[in-house]
């Protein structure tokens, strides 16, 4: 026996080998899917500090990579050493990059936490005479618009006071409690605020390390690639991980950027029309607007209570402008920062928020749609290949209303209308 013959058979005994191993994993966590989730939880939770500080320096590598080149190519007639310069760009990048995160997050909790703070404050002590007054200003907007009908005058304010009713009731008995109830719990709530900044400061010296490291890194990956496949497969997984690079870098940057300007154009309108909790909505506006699909109305539904507790006719208004402001993001500002970044239809894009929101909550839903992206176009290739081997159209209007395909003929034939 030669060695192609020994080689192939070795090779597709591996081959053989991973598929089987990978079979029984995919059992063996649909069946332990509990147990499974909660190693992972474990897992990430020890990786919490590398996590947040790849994370940080994932974000943060445009700003490094344009400040390093900017002072490599500024410097060069007082530096005449390239090494110099690459050092001095490096320790720049990473002191302006550092400095840039920090400035965003201390200025957002210096603006935030005090109003957001005193907005609840002040929701929780004027909440049940809102509720009160808000019932009233509705009843009576009720009673101005039947007032040509007292048949469905009556029936319709029955129906209002035992929705007011129940929501009292519910507000006193269940939400109010719980609130109290967190209060009284806040030193667990500062327990795990200190582990978390304990993780974040952590992970900003991680991050420091790989906004530096991450070249070597890169190239010693490359290098395991080349050593460990074909050439040609490994030209293929380096492709495949620069389009990966594409996506998540295109979309989640581009969505942030896109959410910050929704959050800022929301507290300019909102303060111009005089909105109560301006500062708060606006947050919660931006934060939610990182979700793709479901963001603009899962922020505008809490707001939109928020504003009626208050001021009935002011929720109306938000609700438009709510609506103008989310168009304008979805036809201009949206498509002009991301494009088509992922390529995937409306639907597609549901069905990952809905896949990856349901297994990994809110940061499921934030990179639901970038994975699922790259996974449709990994079948996509697999489905191409596999018809390129049996020798088939990879075109999909060759498909289209296909009844079966003549091998002989190597004809296409469509269905009889």
């Amino acid at each position: 026996m030669n060695n192609d013959k020994i080689r192939k058979y070795v090779y597709w005994g591996v081959t053989a080998f991973i598929v089987l191993a990978l079979l029984i994993l995919l059992i063996f966590t649909m069946l332990h899917w509990g147990t499974v989730k909660q190693v992972v939880k474990m897992i990430l939770g020890i990786l919490a500090p590398i996590i947040y500080g790849a994370a940080f320096a994932y974000l943060l590598n445009p700003v490094y990579n344009r400040v390093k080149a900017f002072v490599e190519t500024n410097t060069e007639k007082w530096i005449p050493s390239a090494k110099t310069r690459r050092r001095l760009g490096s320790l720049v990048g990473t002191v302006l990059s550092l400095v840039f995160l920090l400035a965003v997050v201390i200025g957002l909790i210096y603006m935030l936490i005090p109003q957001v703070i005193s907005s609840v404050r002040g929701l929780l002590e004027v909440l049940p005479a809102n509720i009160t007054d808000a019932s009233i200003r509705v009843q009576e907007w009720l009673m101005r618009m039947f007032a040509d009908n007292p048949e469905m005058e009556q029936q319709v304010i029955e129906q209002f006071n035992a929705a007011s009713t129940f929501l009292q009731e519910w507000m006193s008995t269940a939400l109010l409690p719980q609130v109290y109830e967190f209060a009284k719990n806040a030193s667990a709530w500062v327990v795990s605020a200190l582990s978390m900044a304990m993780n974040l400061v952590i992970g900003l010296i991680v991050m420091i390390y790989l906004l530096n490291l991450k070249g070597k890194m890169l190239t010693q990956v490359v290098m395991i690639l080349y050593g460990l496949f074909p050439v040609k497969a490994a030209n293929k997984v380096i492709e495949e991980f620069r389009y990966v690079h594409q996506v998540f870098g295109g979309f989640i940057v581009g969505k942030i950027v896109d959410s910050a300007i929704i959050g800022v154009l929301s507290f300019v309108v909102f303060s111009v029309t005089k909105m109560p909790y301006v500062l708060l909505i606006s947050v919660i506006i931006g934060v939610t607007n990182v979700i793709p699909f479901f963001g603009p109305f899962i922020g505008a539904v809490p707001c939109a209570l928020l504003i009626l507790l208050v001021d009935p006719m002011k929720c109306l208004w938000f609700c438009i402008g709510i609506l103008i402001i989310q168009q304008l993001d979805g036809n201009v500002i949206g498509p002009m920062i991301l494009g088509d970044s992922t390529g995937l239809s409306s639907f597609w894009v549901l069905f990952s928020i809905l896949l990856f929101g349901g297994l990994f909550g809110f940061v499921g839903m934030i990179i639901g749609v970038p994975t699922f992206a790259v996974f449709y176009r990994l079948v996509t290739e697999l489905v191409v290949f596999l018809l390129g081997k049996k020798q088939l159209s990879v075109d999909i209007a060759s498909y289209e209303e296909l009844d079966y395909i003549d091998e002989e003929r190597n004809a296409y034939i469509r269905k009889e209308k």
